[in-house]
Order: C-alpha cells, then sequence, then structure tokens
C-alpha cells in the first residue's frame, strides 16, 4: 500500500508545526533585511513589508489550522471511545 504523508491527524499537525517554525524564521531574516535596506530604495521597502504582511498572513492561517486539526483529533477522540 503507497504511504501518505498526511495519513493521521498527528503527522499534519507535525507538519503545520514545522511549517508555521519556518514561517517565523523567514519572517525574522526578511525583517532583519528590512531593516538593513537602505530608506531611498523605495521599491525594495515596499516589498519586504509585503513579504512580511503575506508571512503573517501565512503564519495567522497555520495557526488556525493546528487549531482546527486539534479540534478534529478530539473529536475522533470522542467519536472511537
Amino acid at each position: 500500500m503507497e504511504a501518505h504523508p498526511f495519513e493521521t491527524i498527528e503527522s499534519a499537525e507535525e507538519f503545520l508545526e514545522l511549517l508555521h517554525a519556518e514561517i517565523l524564521a523567514s519572517h525574522s531574516k526578511v525583517t532583519e533585511l528590512l531593516n538593513e535596506t537602505d530608506p531611498k530604495s523605495i521599491r525594495q521597502t515596499e516589498a519586504l513589508r509585503l513579504v512580511i504582511h503575506k508571512l503573517n498572513q501565512l503564519a495567522r492561517n497555520t495557526q488556525v489550522s493546528q487549531r482546527l486539526l486539534g479540534d478534529l483529533r478530539m473529536l475522533r477522540n470522542l467519536l472511537i471511545r
């Protein structure tokens, strides 16, 4: 039988935890880049701010997904009992 990366809720939760950690690490790196950017480089500054905005959105979405998976795990456990 073919193995699937998200056969269980727990494996999906683990993936989202790893993804969320990488998003936060990327956010830190981009914030550092923004702080080092020449203020006269308006286009680059705006682009980095947009990247930060999108990373914030992605971080919120992964947090919501983690909560949803936690709810599903709890409901599964209630149904199995």
